[in-house]
């Protein structure tokens, strides 16, 4: 266990520093083949250009979609870093061509020949940057607002898609072509292959995991609905073993469509492994495609992929295990704990599962009452349970100084809750290890 929990700590580690070696190669690389150095102010726009770039490139590989890091670090960790990094390498875009000011321009000079200290203006070569620059600009805006823009969210999925893959594909020509530093053939090279890696696991996630997929088809089992608006869809593998998971995982679901749509969302798993090969989903409608759950017929042909996330207690060592839901956050948290039953785990638990009103809570009598704290923000008159938010004040209700010292607690729901509860954990002494969380909310 100790092996297993230090191995643990590790990956996030070395991750790390494959993510600053990757960014500042570019940069190393071309101080080392530069010629002579320029003002300060030319060299911090080279420089500038040349780290917004490399990060744009590894960007493509925290998509999410790649188990190897998403699922060591989480998929909370892996997209906000995402998500600040697509930002930092806009800044940093955004800053590159106004510190040039002062510089040389023109073509080739005679006390210039190899353009060293000269920047080019011709507008072949600059173009490609300026369309670059550009578009990555919308990109990021449209990201963050993709919400209060209304798109589809397949729609925002192939736009992110195409304009990520124009964007490299225009910068890697105006770095060779335009720049001091990508004109060395040393810097051709790296900029090269590493467009290339970058071209390449998108194609890995728009093309070849699709066509592994079709191999691999999944079958609607059922379609039940839990409340009003909650559902519960199982698939049953079609000619296959089914999917080697772990209790709390979510995969990317694509229902009734080709394997290379991009009409694929993602969803935690409710089942539990061992149950069998049958694997269940607890969707609640909120989307377009959501909307459409209970129009789903039996025998309909389906394609998962994943498992992705560590939002999972196996192998952990804390005596306990808490989990805290919101809403359809229940689904990740009734797999562990369907999980734990079925298997006789005998770690302690608690489940603290809050709703706004009494006909949106699920699976109510598998639940049960016991260690079963139910929490509502508008009760009826007769309710007898918790009333309110999942706030600190509640958690102190339910949980012993030593158990938030001791226990794992594991949570899903609104990201207000989760802030909230993560923010108690911390004041009552939780070691951040020991805090799990997943949202599906990103900008």
């Amino acid at each position: 266990m100790v092996q297993r929990g230090h191995t643990r700590q590790m990956k996030p580690l070395l991750l790390i520093v494959a993510y600053l070696v990757a960014v500042t190669l570019p940069l190393l690389l071309s101080a080392w083949v530069g010629g002579p150095p320029r003002q300060f102010h030319q060299e911090l726009a080279s420089g500038l250009g040349i780290l917004a770039f490399s990060m744009i490139l590894v960007e493509f590989i925290l998509s999410g979609r790649f188990r190897a890091i998403s699922n060591d670090v989480g998929m909370d960790v892996t997209m906000r870093f995402h998500q600040v990094m697509a930002r930092t390498a806009l800044a940093f875009a955004l800053l590159h061509p106004f510190l040039y000011q002062g510089t040389p321009t023109g073509g080739q000079r005679p006390w210039d020949p190899t353009r060293q200290l000269t920047l080019t203006t011709d507008f072949s070569d600059l173009a490609t940057g300026i369309i670059a620059w550009l578009l990555l600009t919308g990109l990021v805006v449209m990201a963050i607002g993709r919400t209060q823009l209304g798109y589809r969210y397949e729609t925002w999925r192939l736009l992110h898609g195409l304009g990520a893959l124009l964007i490299a594909v225009l910068l890697l020509h105006h770095t060779v072509y335009a720049g001091r530093y990508g004109s060395q053939p040393v810097m051709t090279w790296v900029w090269l292959v590493m467009t290339g890696v970058a071209v390449g696991s998108l194609l890995m996630v728009y093309l070849v995991v699709p066509w592994l997929q079709k191999a691999r088809p999944w079958r609607v089992t059922s379609v039940v609905q839990l409340t009003p608006k909650q559902w519960e869809v199982t698939l049953t593998p079609n000619g296959h073993r089914g999917l080697d998971y772990q209790a709390g995982q979510f995969a990317w679901l694509n229902v009734g469509h080709s394997p290379f749509s991009m009409k694929e969302h993602p969803f935690s798993i409710s089942s539990a492994p061992a149950a069998g090969p049958e694997v269940s989903f607890m969707i609640k409608e909120l989307g377009d495609f959501t909307r459409t759950i209970g129009e789903i017929k039996p025998d309909t042909v389906a394609y998962l992929d994943g498992p992705y996330g560590n939002l999972t207690v196996d192998g952990r060592e804390e005596p306990g295990v808490a989990l805290i839901a919101g809403g359809v956050g229940l689904a990740p948290l009734l797999g562990i704990l369907r999980q734990m039953r079925l298997t006789g785990d005998s770690r302690k638990v608690k489940v603290v599962y809050g709703n706004r009103i009494v006909e949106q809570i699920a699976y109510q009598d598998e639940l049960g009452d016991k260690g079963v704290v139910y929490v509502l923000s508008e009760p009826p008159q007769e309710w007898q349970g918790e009333t309110g938010f999942i706030d600190g004040a509640l958690m102190d209700r339910v949980f012993s100084e030593q158990e938030f010292r001791d226990w794992v607690f594991v949570m899903c729901g609104p990201a207000v809750m989760m802030d909230v509860v993560e923010d108690h954990l911390i004041r009552r002494g939780t070691p951040a290890h020991r805090i799990l969380s997943e949202r599906f909310s990103y900008d």
